[in-house]
């Protein structure tokens, strides 16, 4: 069960070029401008969770999802480390409304999947959330959300519940969720109804008999709680160069 879920989550990563000597992704700026207005229905969480989210675009020519912060002073992204599978310092494009910027790679956890990217330039559309993750595991239930880049969509966003835990042997406590996700939405960061942050989106859940087969509603999250976010920022502060509060 464990090496099909590394499967998925292996194919969570979409091709997006046809050569990987293409190393700028090329954008059609209406096809990615935001409407001017979404429902009324959508909380102001989920508003802030959307403009906060952007794709994550390696030079490769694989994407998947991720998800702007604040901490101290500094303009983060998280993400699942399977989208950004390179070592420390590699950068990549993140892509949001037209915009392309620049990230470098400065933390990835490869056992948790899950990585930290420095914003080397900032958006002009795309607003981070303060960095607030989740005090305890989030309760069997609770209503979540997450935008993400599935397929060859746009910004999409999605609403669910977490609906039970699993344990695995290196990874530990596992939250599954209700809700949808597809290949391309790996790395999307997954909030509650209050804005804190539940966990990293990482792999859709599989069925093996009587054939394989992906489960597209049933969803796997990282707990945000095996995050360090100041040993995240260890080999970035230690340059000397960031002279915000987080490295302090």
């Amino acid at each position: 069960m464990k090496k099909l879920l590394a499967i998925v989550c292996a194919l969570l990563s979409l091709t997006v070029h046809a050569s990987e000597s293409s190393v700028e992704p090329r954008l059609n700026t209406e096809l990615y401008t935001e409407p001017v207005t979404v429902s009324s229905t959508m909380t102001v969480v989920e508003e802030k969770v959307r403009k906060a989210a952007v794709k994550v675009i390696s030079l490769r020519g694989t994407h998947g999802s991720g998800s702007l912060v604040k901490y101290k002073g500094l303009t983060l992204m998280l993400t699942a480390q399977h989208v950004t599978d390179d070592d420390v310092g590699f950068i990549y494009n993140a892509v949001a409304n037209g915009e392309i910027k620049k990230a470098m790679l400065i933390y990835a956890d490869p056992v948790h999947d899950i990585s930290v990217l420095y914003m080397l330039e900032e958006f002009d559309s795309v607003v981070p959330l303060k960095f607030s993750p989740a005090e305890k595991l989030t309760e069997i239930g609770e209503e979540i959300t997450y935008s993400g880049f599935p397929s060859s969509h746009q910004l999409m966003t999605f609403r669910g519940r977490v609906a039970g835990y699993e344990i695995l042997r290196d990874e530990g406590i596992q939250i599954l969720l209700h809700t949808h996700g597809w290949f391309g939405c790996s790395g999307s960061v997954v909030y509650d109804s209050e804005g804190d942050i539940v966990g990293v989106l990482w792999g859709l859940d599989v069925e093996t008999r009587p054939r394989l087969q992906v489960i597209d509603n049933l969803i796997w999250i990282q707990p945000i709680q095996v995050l360090n976010i100041d040993h995240a920022l260890e080999t970035l502060c230690a340059s000397g160069e960031i002279k915000a509060r987080a490295c302090r």
